[in-house]
């Protein structure tokens, strides 16, 4: 890593009070925050959003607080519960918030479904591509029973793949975070010269 440390924004998209989404957003967050990154946790049932609305989303109270928190991150750890196949509605009036602030940063994503969260991971990359970001090539998903039991993580399959997401996070985060304020700071085209002040 280089000597400024990576900025990760961890986002629990789940209103629930005993959310295994939260315990394992928890979990990747307190290791990314081991190995050197400066973690942001973002729990959306402790932080309450209002619902999207592009006439006003901007004018809210707490919206520019929590636009420098997205713009601070370098990388987004989005977990989310699969509901019907598809995105928590909490992660999505969250992603909805912004466009612009998610150009050139990575997504990881972490779904609990009993179901693989194949189409929850599949509509976060796409979110991620329509925002001109960039995604891991895999998501992380768990089933509760098997792999979080008591607020503790306990499938062994499943502790292995986070800690490959975990350490891809890191490796490959800081390389877009490097070459995203290398292009900011530059006159080189590309996409994010459209982000250039």
């Amino acid at each position: 890593m280089s000597s400024q440390p990576l900025n990760v924004l961890a986002v629990v998209g789940s209103l629930h009070s005993d959310s295994v989404t939260r315990v394992v957003v928890n979990h990747a967050a307190a290791r990314l925050k081991a190995a050197g990154c400066a973690v942001d946790v973002l729990d959306l049932g402790k932080a309450a959003l209002p619902l999207y609305n592009p006439d006003t989303a901007k004018d809210q109270p707490g919206f520019p607080a929590l636009k420098a928190r997205v713009d601070r991150a370098d990388v987004l750890v989005l977990g989310t519960p699969d509901y019907h196949g598809s995105i928590s509605s909490t992660l999505k009036n969250f992603l909805d918030h912004f466009w612009h602030e998610f150009a050139g940063k990575l997504f990881a994503t972490v779904v609990a479904s009993h179901e693989k969260g194949l189409t929850v991971t599949d509509q976060l990359r796409t979110v991620a591509r329509q925002c001109y970001a960039w995604s891991l090539p895999y998501g992380v998903s768990f089933a509760e029973d098997a792999d979080v039991q008591g607020g503790q993580i306990v499938g062994d399959a499943f502790g292995k793949r986070l800690e490959m997401m975990i350490r891809d996070v890191r490796v490959y985060s800081e390389l877009l975070a490097r070459q995203r304020r290398a292009d900011l700071a530059g006159d080189d085209p590309g996409f994010m010269a459209r982000l250039r002040n």
